[in-house]
């Protein structure tokens, strides 16, 4: 189980990128626009390096939903390969068995 100092951090940084994606994303269309002048790409790079760090949505990392994992996790289920196995072998995921040979 990740500590949930970790687990309640990444909750924070799923807000902030969410609160601040729209802004974030007129910001940088301005500062990659090559048609507007030098000057105004440059103001709009400047307001995007004051957001806040967290509001990027590359700081984000996939955590398992039931334990807060943050290694071997499966995007389409949302949980991690432990979790999986557990709730393979506890027999609540419908056609799921335990292979053995």
């Amino acid at each position: 189980m990740a500590k949930k100092a970790m687990i309640e951090r990444e909750k924070k940084r799923e807000r902030l990128v969410a609160k601040y994606a729209v802004k974030r994303a007129e910001l940088k269309e301005i500062a990659n626009d090559e048609n507007r002048p030098m000057e105004e790409r440059f103001k709009a790079r400047l307001k995007l390096a004051k957001l806040p760090r967290n509001s990027s949505a590359t700081r984000l990392h996939n955590r398992c939903q039931l334990t807060g994992r943050p290694h071997a996790y499966y995007r389409k289920l949302k949980i991690s390969r432990i979790a999986l196995r557990d709730l393979g072998s506890n027999g609540q995921i419908p056609g799921m068995v335990k292979s053995s040979w």
